[in-house]
């Protein structure tokens, strides 16, 4: 059994939240990529290259996308297309499903 070093919890992989900045366990953030000019959703985790982490929610998008996280986060020049983000959140789909 693995321990964390501050507490007495199992230790698991956490990510900070690029819309609201909070610190979540891994699976329960949705991870993001840039496949071309487009912000894309990654649930597995397996798309190639930088990925960044937002909950699944539309509080959180909209966060980022208005703080120009996506950009920032994923290294990318200029703006990027959050309209494949949106939708899979829209329809509460969660990043295990």
């Amino acid at each position: 059994m693995v321990m964390s070093g501050r507490t007495r919890a199992l230790a698991r992989p956490e990510r900070t939240c690029v819309g609201c900045r909070r610190r979540a366990a891994k699976n329960d953030l949705l991870r993001v990529a840039v496949v071309g000019d487009a912000c894309v959703p990654d649930p597995r985790g397996t798309l190639p290259g930088r990925g960044a982490y937002v909950h699944p929610d539309t509080v959180c998008l909209d966060l980022a996308v208005r703080r120009r996280a996506f950009p920032r986060a994923l290294r990318a020049q200029g703006p990027l297309d959050t309209a494949a983000l949106r939708e899979w959140v829209e329809q509460g789909k969660t990043p295990d499903s």
